[in-house]
């Protein structure tokens, strides 16, 4: 397994790409802004692009997926509980600066306990509401892509429209009791793990609470 970073758009927004190298076969996670240089990315890879999966909803993590829908025709995957942000998307990009285009229809419907696969690589949803009220995180073997729940050193913001800090807290509960070794890889910032996020980050270790909470 290859996971490949492609930090864009004006907020910095980090876009995965999943690689499974045996099977030729990739999905992205969060295509936030600069569709030409994700696409780019994927044909770089040499693999065969599957599916499009969303932790959430926010302008910066949905606005290349028109681009790549219209490129590459995969399935696109999306909590239900983030429609209302998703279907706003175009109109709150325009207080960031942010042109996005209509969004397409989410042709998967996530859910607590979904496995999705690329290749052979299995991932696990993790309903993970706080910081935006469908999202998730998608847990493999050791490593997690959690969006914007938990970043290295802090935690995505609990005071925007939809935010809800009391969930936020239940959520970092159940991140926390993750193997230490599980590298996650964020929506913003650089990778780190559940270890290091205990001993270092003091919204995971319980020490400090999400704003509003």
């Amino acid at each position: 397994m290859k996971v490949i970073g492609c930090t864009v758009g004006p907020l910095q927004e980090n876009c995965w790409l999943v690689v499974d190298e045996s099977a030729g076969e990739a999905v992205i996670v969060d295509p936030g802004d600069e569709p030409d240089r994700l696409i780019a990315l994927v044909e770089a890879s040499g693999a065969r692009l599957t599916g499009i999966w969303l932790t959430h909803a926010h302008v910066d993590h949905v606005g290349a997926v028109p681009a790549l829908m219209r490129h590459f025709n995969v399935p696109l995957a999306l909590h239900p509980d983030d429609r209302p942000l998703y279907d706003r998307a175009p109109s709150l990009g325009q207080m960031y600066g942010m042109r996005i285009e209509p969004l397409p229809e989410p042709t998967v419907s996530l859910a607590e306990g979904d496995v999705l696969t690329v290749g052979a690589l299995r991932f696990t949803v993790a309903h993970l509401p706080g910081h935006a009220p469908g999202h998730v995180a998608f847990v493999g073997d050791d490593i997690a892509l959690v969006g914007d729940v938990v970043f290295a050193g802090s935690i995505g913001r609990t005071d925007l429209p939809l935010c809800d800090p009391a969930a936020m807290r239940r959520s970092l509960e159940r991140v926390a009791l993750w193997p230490s070794q599980t590298t996650l890889y964020p929506g913003h910032g650089p990778s780190t793990t559940i270890g290091r996020e205990l001993a270092s980050n003091p919204f995971l270790s319980g020490a400090a609470r999400p704003v509003g909470s």
